[in-house]
């Protein structure tokens, strides 16, 4: 079997989908991954195939997330993101008439996939790192996890025709590959024939069970790690510091903190974990927290795999990117969630929910009182840790790639 995989966004948008394409590997199948250039080093130093389209639009997204939000940065988006989606597009389409696969697995950022799959006259199966696509009454979507009950079928609707904001470009995509036009309102889960498409949604069961009422075509299948322990050695900074002690926390927000925004939230930070005394590892770098300024028992590091310091600490704080969640779930750690948009409410509220941390903290509402009570929370009641731990080794146990090999074997035979 020939798998394609096509993902675009942040690392934690790549990374699941090089666990994936490894797992494919071993199970005997060819494989590559389509994405942008500069996760070269990533994919190829995991031993997996690249066929990368460029790296336009993904500078042209941190740009704007560094430079514009709001208003400004829609208007930026609309601007410029078009003609460099469909330069993507082209590219996508050269990289898959090349590998010419027998299915073709995707993130639903990138777009094109549904449509190259389409030309080929091969299976392709979306998948998605949050419940967003497939209706169910357990739970409302993450693409809107603010709706209230009534709405829950309109937010997953939504969640699914959400392409429809760029379906020009796709049309236009569409029209050169000689295929008929989508409609605005394009369901995702309709495959051109009518047929359901089949979904991976690389989560555990621990966090979300799956629900009764999801259809054969919906799989949930445990989370997709790409181990980057083994090896690892830190910098002499991070070996004196755990060295010490181990610290009571990690704290960093994945890249979602730029300009005035990010010194705002460092000096909360800074200001909480003064009042606490609490020992901390906080994640700087590109959209981290400041680097500087930080008292002696505060420790700024720039990248450093989850996988590996989430079990050096007693707990972690993030934004509740799906990821870092699973990564914080895996290593059996508590975690407080202090979410700043899309599904990232949705993750905090179901660890809460299942007694893995404290209520989610908006970082909209972020304090330096708020989040000092928080972080006491999080550290000081013991329920919190043991049922992580609990959870962590059911995590630990779970294949949720070798699950998603399956279920693609069982697609293209």
């Amino acid at each position: 079997m020939r798998v394609l995989i096509v993902t675009y966004g942040t690392e934690g948008d790549v990374r699941p989908y090089v666990a994936l394409a490894r797992g494919l590997q071993r199970a005997g199948h060819e494989v590559a991954v389509c994405t942008a250039d500069s996760f070269a080093g990533l994919v190829e130093g995991a031993g997996v195939p690249l066929l990368g389209f460029g790296d336009e639009l993904y500078r042209a997204t941190r740009e704007v997330m560094a430079n514009a939000s709001g208003v400004l940065g829609t208007l930026a988006q609309a601007r410029v993101f078009p003609r460099l989606m469909r330069q993507g597009f082209d590219r996508q389409w050269a990289a898959a008439q090349e590998f010419r696969p027998d299915v073709v697995v995707y993130h639903p950022k990138p777009l094109a996939p549904p449509s190259i799959a389409e030309k080929l006259d091969v299976p392709a199966v979306a998948a998605l790192p949050l419940p967003m696509y497939t209706p169910t009454t357990a739970f409302g979507s993450a693409f809107l996890p603010a709706a209230p009950r009534p709405l829950w079928p309109a937010a997953y609707w939504l969640g699914r025709v959400s392409a429809g904001a760029y379906v020009s470009v796709v049309n236009d995509f569409r029209r050169g590959l000689g295929l008929r036009p989508l409609p605005p309102w394009h369901d995702e889960l309709v495959q051109p024939d009518g047929s359901p498409r089949h979904v991976l949604y690389p989560f555990s069961p621990q966090l979300v069970p799956r629900p009764a009422d999801y259809p054969p075509t919906a799989h949930v299948t445990g989370y997709w790690f790409l181990d980057t322990a083994t090896g690892y050695v830190p910098d002499e900074r991070l070996a004196a510091f755990l060295a010490d002690g181990r610290p009571d926390l990690y704290l960093g927000f994945g890249s979602m903190a730029f300009g005035r925004v990010r010194e705002q939230r460092t000096a909360v930070v800074r200001e909480a974990l003064a009042r606490t005394g609490l020992r901390a590892v906080v994640a700087s770098g590109w959209g981290g927290l400041d680097p500087d300024g930080w008292p002696a028992h505060v420790l700024a590091v720039g990248s450093v795999p989850h996988d590996w310091l989430f079990e050096r600490v007693r707990a972690v704080v993030h934004h509740g990117g799906a990821g870092t969640t699973g990564a914080g779930l895996r290593a059996g750690r508590p975690a407080l969630v202090c979410p700043v948009l899309a599904d990232q409410p949705f993750w905090g509220e179901r660890l809460h929910r299942r007694g893995l941390g404290p209520e989610p903290l908006p970082a909209g509402r972020l304090t330096p009182s708020r989040l000092a009570s928080r972080l006491g929370e999080l550290v000081g009641r013991p329920d919190f840790a043991a049922r992580a731990a609990t959870v962590g080794a059911a995590v630990r146990s779970e294949d949720g790639v070798a699950e998603a090999v399956r279920v693609l074997e069982q697609v293209v035979r």
